[in-house]
């Protein structure tokens, strides 16, 4: 898979690396010609020097063999124009950051496929757990109406009965328990153990009321 990057910023460094300890050909775009400098440096990829708002520089990128474009500047109004001027290019998979949510619309409505805030979902995350401490692990899926965390039982209510009984309801679903360290996906005759530790999905807005069913 190929993909280009549009900023060697944290996000679009961290992102580059990530996406190449995965197999993906990178191409990384930065307009800042000392951030190029040292990110060429700590990067194993293409990295060139120039704007993702010039069609010139795109096809000497190879545009038309990307499989993903992604922009990850914190200039949303950068961000946007690339995007749009790469749509022409019929990109598979689009992908922009956006810093101020007022603008997360605009992108939307010229057709980006992706938009994503990392700034805004580390927010939520981090609300997460000063409002939930006990909860040990979360990850967000799709636009935040789902969370999958990890907790551990611990309500006496629940202990001893089998998962049928208490999962799926219409708030959460208990997607794995783990034994000795190892993931199990729970039978719905399995009895649940005090101190049992367990994966669960669950609805957004929805965490603290589950959180207490299975915890207090």
């Amino acid at each position: 898979m190929y993909a280009i990057i549009m900023g060697g910023g944290r996000v679009g460094l961290a992102l580059a690396n990530i996406l190449i300890d995965n197999g993906f050909d990178i191409t990384l775009i930065e307009s800042d010609e000392g951030l190029c400098s040292d990110v060429a440096g700590e990067l194993d990829a293409l990295v060139i020097h120039g704007n993702g708002t010039n069609s010139k520089l795109l096809e000497e990128t190879n545009i038309e063999d990307a499989d993903y474009f992604i922009a990850t500047t914190g200039n949303d109004e950068a961000n946007l124009l690339s995007c749009i001027l790469v749509r022409k290019y019929d990109v598979e998979t689009i992908i922009a950051r956006v810093s101020n949510p007022d603008h997360e619309e605009a992108f939307k409505e010229v057709g980006i496929d992706k938009v994503i805030s990392p700034e805004i979902s580390a927010a939520r995350d981090l609300a997460q757990f000063v409002t939930n401490p006990r909860v040990s692990k979360l990850t967000t899926l799709g636009e935040g109406d789902a969370e999958i965390i990890e907790m551990t039982i611990t309500n006496d209510k629940i202990i001893g009965k089998r998962f049928k009984e208490v999962s799926p309801s219409k708030d959460f679903i208990i997607i794995a328990t783990y034994q000795n360290g190892k993931l199990v996906i729970p039978q719905p005759d399995n009895t649940i153990s005090r101190g049992e530790k367990v994966s669960i999905l669950v609805k957004r807005g929805t965490l603290k009321k589950v959180s207490k069913k299975l915890e207090n």
